[in-house]
């Protein structure tokens, strides 16, 4: 049996929990607290370590997703769960476009961890004031060769497509060094 190593990963409140939580076969293993600071009450809890997930994609194929913190106080977390990726997506909550610019910095810090294949989620794409693909593409500064997919992680058949286009990308790459 193959496994795969994929990091999710994204600023604070892109989805990354419910991403995984969508479609894991297992119980996620998720290290949430409560948060207690008032400038940061757009949600009770925040992930301070990771969450982990995995998914069986046939039964000779299992994919383990670690979701990273999206706070930078919990950065130092995000080189340890890099280590031995194969590819990673970057959650980005396409209604915040506040959190464009960190989106970008946190794509940019695991380019450099590892340079494997990545995707970009725009998620809450079911959300009336989400940004459209293409400004979200301008105001990332991603290259048309990046894949930017539209998402909902709390639905499951979103978040399959997501992981199956990185797959996708880590699957070629490994193709081309043959």
């Amino acid at each position: 049996m193959q496994t795969v190593k994929m990091v999710v990963t994204g600023p604070f409140n892109a989805g990354k929990t419910e991403f995984i939580r969508s479609v894991s076969e297992i119980d996620v293993v998720s290290t949430e607290r409560k948060i207690t600071s008032k400038a940061e009450k757009v949600k009770a809890s925040t992930t301070v370590a990771m969450d982990f997930g995995r998914i069986s994609v046939d039964k000779d194929l299992v994919l383990y997703l670690f979701g990273t913190p999206g706070q930078k106080r919990f950065d130092f977390m995000w080189e340890i769960l890099s280590e031995g990726m194969l590819g990673f997506i970057v959650m980005v909550d396409s209604t915040r476009p506040e959190t464009f610019r960190e989106a970008r910095s946190i794509l940019e810090t695991f380019r450099a961890y590892a340079p494997t294949p990545y995707v970009v989620a725009a998620n809450k794409q079911d959300l009336k004031d989400a940004w459209d693909l293409e400004d979200m593409r301008i105001a990332l500064r991603l290259d048309k060769k990046v894949k930017l997919l539209p998402c909902v992680a709390s639905q499951k058949k979103s978040v399959k497509t997501i992981l199956l286009e990185l797959l996708y990308s880590i699957l070629e790459e490994m193709d081309a060094a043959k």
